[in-house]
């Protein structure tokens, strides 16, 4: 659970800066900006919301990741203080809780890919 809350620190912090940007982005385009640049600065928002979608869809996984963490927990202890035989679906909350985890990661990792495209490090 802890390496859960970490990531979604992480991704809420990317989507945090990337909700700052395109507010910037906005207000440019409110102001006014010519033909080039104003096509440029729509491309850009356009790939904010692409980058804001992912991490949306990270934190959203990795919130159900923690609930099914949780939830195993809970079935784990019922399952060894009671006669309940529920070992099985302690399992499948584990394994589902895993595989929401590597779902959220491969999200973040796409969103980072994305974020680096647009660096050119002095290159024009």
């Amino acid at each position: 659970l802890t390496a859960v809350a970490g990531m979604i620190g992480a991704v809420a912090a990317r989507l945090a800066r990337v909700i700052d940007r395109a507010r910037l982005l906005e207000e440019r385009l409110q102001a006014g900006l010519d033909g080039a640049r104003a096509l440029r600065t729509r491309a850009e928002l356009a790939t904010l919301r692409t980058r804001g979608l992912l991490a949306n869809g990270s934190i959203g996984l990795l919130t159900l990741c923690a609930f099914l963490i949780g939830l195993t927990i809970i079935l784990l202890f019922v399952g060894e203080t009671t006669a309940v035989q529920i070992d099985r679906y302690a399992l499948v909350g584990f394994l589902a809780g895993v595989v929401c985890f590597m779902l959220a990661s491969i999200l973040f990792f796409i969103e980072t890919i994305i974020a680096s495209r647009v660096l050119d490090f002095g290159r024009h």
